[in-house]
């Protein structure tokens, strides 16, 4: 029947694929969860990887690398073979890597040879440079050149040591004091700075000095001057001129105000440098003992000045500095100093930019004045005249308690300053040539 003869062929279909030796049918397809296997025959065991072989060195693009082609494994002989029970397949071996270090010490040993060699030649080579330099000298005629440069080393040796104290010195100048006199000099700064006091005064200000015999060789003597500028620098100036240029040497004592001995840095070392805190007491004692004083009766309001009033002397205040020459006796001496309004920027003082642009309402503005810029004085030509004494015929200590009196001689020396100021501005050439 039909029905029987379709269950016997399937029957004998089974038992053919039961039969031993005979190929089985490839597998199907798995299905599963898992996506990288499900649909795919199953892989052949993969061989292990094989060391690469070391590239050659090569100048070119470095080789794509090669896509080794895996060979189908063969298929697995089925456990009822003889062949598989008679000698089960052994496991492979691992590949082992070459053994590199059985060439290192050989490779150390040759270099070090190498460099023995390398030192061995340069050691020959320097054993005859000293020979063949000296021959060299000897034909060019230089055998006395170690001798000269000898000679001319300890020739320089004395003045390079001298630049170098200076320079010592000028470094030391903010070490604490040793001893200070009544008035806060600090003789030891004094000698230290002397030498940048001279670079300012002759080189960098060019200062010319006239008639500095007006000022008497000894006895009390006061000397009344114009002043400008934050930083108190015609005081330096004025004290130095008389100490260089003055036939007796004389040492002054500039007075300065408060508002100047209190400037940061700058305040402290001006006094250290022989100015001193104007105050009576001070004054007059210096006086007593002989000495000669500088005073700047326009005090720090000069400094505050408009630029458009430069050289015009503000107010005398009350006189005060002369009554403290009418108690010692003191001679009054005018000095005009030209020069030192143009040393101070003006943008150092308060109201510059307000004078320039007509603008009075930035004159209190503190952010328009850039105070540092006082700190570096321009190179101005400067020049200081000193002019006749002022004849104090007549009058006596008791005339100090006179207002009027008082008023008159203040006003008469301010008279006197200013007309030689206008003379000498009018007279010069050029401000900073």
């Amino acid at each position: 029947m039909a029905g029987g003869t379709g269950k016997k062929k399937a029957a004998g279909r089974r038992g053919a694929a039961r039969l031993p030796g005979a190929a089985r049918p490839a597998p199907r397809p798995v299905l599963g969860n898992d996506p990288f296997t499900r649909g795919a025959a199953p892989r052949p065991p993969a061989a292990p990887p094989a060391s690469p072989p070391s590239p050659a060195p090569s100048s070119g693009p470095p080789p794509a690398p090669a896509v080794a082609a895996v060979a189908p494994a063969p298929s697995p002989a089925p456990p009822w073979s003889a062949a598989a029970a008679a000698s089960p397949p052994a496991p492979e071996a691992p590949a082992r890597a070459p053994d590199r270090t059985r060439t290192l010490p050989a490779d150390r040993t040759g270099a070090q040879a190498r460099l023995a060699d390398v030192e061995r030649r340069l050691d020959s080579a320097l054993d005859g440079l000293e020979a063949r330099v000296g021959d060299l000298a000897a034909r060019a005629g230089l055998a006395g050149a170690r001798r000269e440069v000898t000679e001319a080393v300890a020739r320089l040796a004395p003045v390079v040591a001298a630049k170098l104290g200076a320079a010592l010195d000028l470094a030391r100048l903010l070490e604490p004091p040793e001893r200070l006199d009544r008035h806060g000099m600090d003789p030891r700064l004094v000698e230290r700075a002397e030498p940048l006091v001279e670079l300012l005064y002759a080189t960098w200000w060019r200062t010319t000095v006239r008639d500095a015999e007006h000022v008497p060789a000894t006895g009390p003597v006061m000397v009344v001057a114009n002043h400008a500028g934050v930083v108190p620098w015609d005081a330096l100036v004025l004290r130095h001129a008389l100490r260089r240029d003055h036939p007796a040497r004389r040492e002054l004592r500039p007075l300065l105000d408060d508002r100047e001995c209190d400037l940061p840095v700058m305040g402290g070392l001006a006094v250290r440098l022989g100015a001193v805190r104007a105050t009576p007491e001070a004054a007059g004692r210096i006086l007593q003992e002989g000495g000669a004083l500088g005073v700047f009766p326009e005090g720090s309001a000069g400094a505050r000045k408009p630029w458009g009033e430069r050289y015009r002397l503000q107010r005398f205040g009350r006189g005060g500095f002369v009554k403290v020459a009418l108690r010692a006796g003191a001679t009054l001496v005018p000095c005009a100093i030209v020069g030192s309004e143009e040393a101070a920027p003006g943008i150092s003082r308060t109201g510059w930019l307000a004078d320039r642009l007509g603008l009075p309402l930035l004159t209190a503005s503190p952010l328009l004045r850039l105070a540092p810029a006082a700190l570096l004085p321009l190179p101005s030509r400067w020049s200081l005249r000193f002019g006749p004494p002022i004849p104090l015929a007549g009058r006596s200590p008791a005339d100090a308690e006179d207002p009027a009196r008082v008023g008159e001689l203040a006003e008469t020396v301010r008279a006197t300053l200013q007309g030689m100021l206008d003379e000498d501005v009018s007279a010069r050439g050029s401000v900073f040539l």
